[in-house]
């Protein structure tokens, strides 16, 4: 009852904050009204802060997870989720995809798709260092559905999640990192552990090398960009159950 009741008074606030959104006082100067505007479009943007931290949590809750790593999570906290945008937004800042991935408040790096996400996140000496989601397929479908529609593959399979949202933070050091391996080992974990049947992702072309030997895995189709990032991408289709003895052996162990 408690979440019913927060829920519908986030719905009356974001109800109130859209009817005045658009309002002017005409005996206002522009500058006042332009402070309102934005003032207005902030408290919207805390609204649906809210109720994505809210139904993300409670979506990672009920997933199963099995994993003795200390290091890898699931998000399950309001602190956690948190320290997930805060780490999106770091990365995509200094990658320069702001643009093509904004964040919503300044430095918080979410969207709707986090609410029917598996949230994981990597964290050593207490610092958020790399994460990725898993996100089930729902009514407001999947992220790479604007540049190409899954809807064949939803026919042929009866639960598909994408991947997406990864995001390690950037060392010195050669090669991927534990990061790297860990993010996809939880992937194998929530795909494993929780009846989907297939998962999906957009990359880079030259990206794909090292994914096509995971096993289970190919190309769909071939475009010029993805959003707005000017360069050759993949959509591929993996199926982490066929996983292979290279992922088995460089990701599982």
């Amino acid at each position: 009852m408690k979440n019913i009741n927060k829920n519908t008074t986030l719905n009356q606030f974001r109800e109130l904050v859209e009817n005045n959104l658009n309002r002017s006082l005409d005996y206002m100067s522009d500058d006042f009204n332009n402070q309102q505007k934005y003032a207005f479009e902030l408290f919207k943007n805390r609204i649906f802060l809210e109720e994505v931290i809210d139904e993300t949590i409670s979506f990672n809750r009920s997933l199963s997870w099995d994993n003795k790593n200390s290091n890898l999570k699931l998000t399950k906290s309001a602190e956690e989720l948190i320290e997930v945008f805060k780490l999106r937004s770091e990365v995509y800042s200094q990658m320069g995809y702001q643009n093509d991935f904004p964040d919503v408040i300044e430095s918080l790096n979410f969207d709707i798709f986090d609410t029917k996400s598996a949230i994981i996140y990597y964290k050593v000496n207490q610092s958020y260092t790399g994460t990725i989601r898993l996100i089930f397929d729902s009514e407001n479908k999947l992220p790479s559905d604007k540049e190409y529609s899954f809807d064949k593959i939803r026919e042929e399979y009866r639960t598909i999640g994408e991947i997406s949202r990864n995001a390690v933070k950037n060392n010195q050091s050669k090669g991927l990192g534990l990061e790297f391996k860990y993010l996809m080992s939880g992937i194998h974990n929530v795909f494993i552990n929780n009846d989907i049947d297939i998962t999906v992702s957009a990359m880079k072309k030259e990206h794909y090398k090292l994914f096509s030997k995971f096993g289970g895995i190919d190309i769909i189709e071939e475009i010029n960009n993805y959003a707005n990032l000017d360069i050759p991408c993949v959509v591929i289709y993996w199926n982490p159950s066929k996983a292979s003895k290279f992922f088995n052996k460089a990701f599982l162990k």
